[in-house]
């Protein structure tokens, strides 16, 4: 037998043979598998040929090719077949060996699949990988979580594949045991359902509100990307209201139909925030425009039975693209605020120990909510690694303070011209709330105190002490036993 290889990828669609191709560049050969084995064959005849890829019709056959100890790659759809796959890899592994799951899997589930493997006697890797086809296969951004014995045989491998900032560091760094990197990369993914909604709602002010063109547009969006909104989704962005369409000659985007997909991602990204008790309203919210927009058919009905604003804008178009900008970017700044907030908690609730400055740079190359401002969420936290919220850092606070009289102008345009913006709103409404010193919730508690009989806090007594009133002089003196925030 030849050379054996570095690592074993199962799968081989997009993303698997991008990834296959991406390593094999870095000088590693990789042994490939596929379920419907022709598929392995044409790529070995096409993009695989002539490469230091090992092609193979059986797990056994997988396994067997590789160097020790063994590391498996899993790049199959998440659930249920990474289960199947890992009962089919285990009984052809020795102890030590790694299996090493890159697909977008739920953090309880790589948590368990941890546990499970471990207990018999093989070490296990939740990898988050973000950048789609093109990251891929140029490098993309990786979080790796699971069994922490399993990284130094991984780390030459995956530091060498993934994408590279300015100082040469990869975007490839160990987040923690359990479901920790799974849980970084839902977190990633989250974030970037907010930061799309919030370029959406931009698009939709200037062509809805201001009447803009394609094109016109196209130069607002490729301008931003010259400043601090530089990022890769306003960059696509741009490239996108570029496109015109070959067989109507329209632009692209208005030939395409408004209702969203969505894979789940931002989704369990939210109900974590509820499972946390962490307040991450603008992420739901962008889950929840996702929503609305799949009910096109009861819009395009409702559009046509309800009423809304007849006011047209009558100001400056260039100014207010401007303040839109500066609305934008604020906005941006909050759900960064909000996914990192989500991470901290779960960092203190599972003992993580995330390290939110190296998050932000891995996150600077190669994944899709890569951006410029990233670095300076890197320093803040490497200045204060105790940072409670973003918003709270000097120059997150003095950007937002500065933004903030635009920002509420921009929003007072969308809701005077009835143009939905619910993840700008709800950002500054994460704001509003951060930064107020009272707010309703004793009215709220009075309430549940009332009807429930749930307690409450009083603000001339110490902290956890709890008080129960007999409102209606007709209940007893017994009150509920747990009160949580």
């Amino acid at each position: 037998m030849g050379k054996k290889a570095d690592i074993g990828i199962v799968g081989l669609a997009v993303m698997g043979e991008n990834l296959i191709l991406n390593i094999e560049s870095r000088g590693f050969t990789i042994a490939c598998y596929n379920r419907t084995t022709s598929k392995v064959d044409r790529f070995l005849a096409g993009r695989g040929q002539g490469k230091n890829i090992i092609g193979c019709h059986s797990v056994e056959e997988l396994c067997d090719n590789l160097e020790k100890p063994g590391k498996v790659m899993l790049m199959v759809k998440a659930g249920k077949p990474v289960d199947a796959f890992i009962d089919q890899v285990l009984p052809h592994l020795e102890e030590g060996d790694i299996i090493i799951d890159g697909g977008n899997t739920h953090y309880s589930d790589t948590d368990r699949r941890v546990k499970m493997v471990e207990e018999k006697g093989f070490l296990y890797v939740g990898m988050g990988v973000s950048g789609g086809e093109a990251g891929a296969l140029e490098g993309p951004s990786i979080m790796p979580g699971g069994s922490p014995e399993a990284w130094p045989h991984i780390k030459p491998i995956f530091q060498s594949m993934a994408a590279r900032v300015d100082d040469g560091s990869p975007c490839c760094e160990w987040m923690g045991r359990g479901g920790a990197g799974h849980f970084v990369k839902m977190t990633h993914n989250g974030i970037e359902y907010g930061d799309m909604q919030l370029i959406c709602e931009a698009y939709q002010l200037m062509s809805r509100g201001l009447g803009m063109t394609a094109s016109e547009m196209h130069d607002i969006f490729a301008g931003w990307n010259s400043g601090e909104l530089d990022s890769y989704l306003v960059e696509i962005t741009a490239d996108i209201l570029a496109k015109t369409d070959e067989e109507t000659g329209k632009p692209m985007v208005d030939v395409i139909l408004d209702t969203a997909g969505q894979k789940g991602t931002g989704k369990w990204a939210s109900q974590a925030g509820l499972d946390l008790g962490v307040g991450i309203p603008q992420i739901a919210e962008a889950v929840f425009a996702r929503c609305l927009s799949a009910a096109k058919d009861e819009r395009l009905a409702a559009s046509r039975e309800l009423a809304g604003p007849a006011s047209e804008f009558a100001g400056d178009r260039a100014g207010f693209v401007d303040k839109l900008g500066s609305a934008v970017y604020a906005s941006k700044i909050c759900s960064y605020a909000q996914g990192f907030q989500l991470m901290r908690a779960a960092s203190g609730e599972y003992g993580w120990n995330l390290n939110y400055g190296q998050i932000s740079l891995i996150w600077r190359g190669g994944c899709i909510i890569r951006a410029r401002f990233l670095e300076k969420i890197k320093e803040a936290f490497d200045k204060n690694p105790e940072l409670a919220n973003l918003l709270v850092d000097p120059y997150f606070k003095n950007v937002l303070s500065g933004a903030q009289d635009t920002w509420r102008e921009v929003i007072k345009t969308a809701v005077d011209l009835g143009i939905p913006v619910p993840a700008m709103s709800s950002a500054l409404n994460y704001y509003d709330s951060y930064r107020s010193d009272r707010l309703p919730a004793n009215l709220l508690q009075a309430q549940r105190d009332y009807f429930g009989a749930h307690t409450y806090q009083r603000m001339d007594k110490p902290r956890n002490e709890f008080f129960h009133t007999n409102w209606t002089g007709k209940g007893g003196t017994t009150a509920a036993s747990t009160y949580t925030v």
